[in-house]
């Protein structure tokens, strides 16, 4: 003999639909990453000597990110993450104010190179911005830091 077909009811679909797409944190739980973020580009590398003899020098990468603000504009933000054997560290964080200034809607950055690896320390990366949304193309800022740690923010000459 064979089993009667058992069908959902409407409501016993729909629970199951919305569990299935119910997202994966839990409530309350902060997301990895902002929504408010919209680039990150992490490059480049830093090393300082350690105070302390007989310890290893620290270590670490550059991360450039662009954080849209309530009005539209962003903020760009460096930071240096510091490579720790618990995992990477944020050992600075600013907002670069020459960006600031502008009010920029940011609409891009790209590092110099897409590899990941940099023969020299320091970091450099193109931030395409507009400071009137209405612009069709965008202008180009160049962030350099230095192998002595010299931040530059400039206008991109090509």
């Amino acid at each position: 003999m064979n089993a009667p077909i058992k069908r959902f009811t409407p409501a016993a679909a729909i629970a199951v639909f919305a569990l299935a797409c119910a997202p994966a944190q839990a409530a309350g739980d902060a997301p990895p990453v902002a929504e408010t973020v919209t680039f990150v580009v992490s490059t480049g590398f830093w090393e300082e000597p350690t105070e302390e003899t007989g310890s290893e020098a620290r270590r670490g990468y550059y991360k450039l990110i662009a954080v849209r603000q309530p009005d539209g504009t962003a903020e760009v933000h460096l930071q240096q993450i510091e490579a720790t054997t618990e995992g990477p560290k944020i050992a600075s964080s600013t907002a670069l104010e020459e960006f600031s200034a502008m009010k920029p809607y940011v609409t891009d950055i790209r590092p110099e190179n897409s590899s990941g690896i940099t023969a020299q320390p320091g970091f450099f990366a193109t931030v395409y911005l507009k400071t009137d949304p209405k612009a069709s193309e965008p202008e180009s800022w160049t962030v350099l830091i230095d192998d002595l740690g010299e931040i530059k923010v400039e206008r991109a000459t090509n």
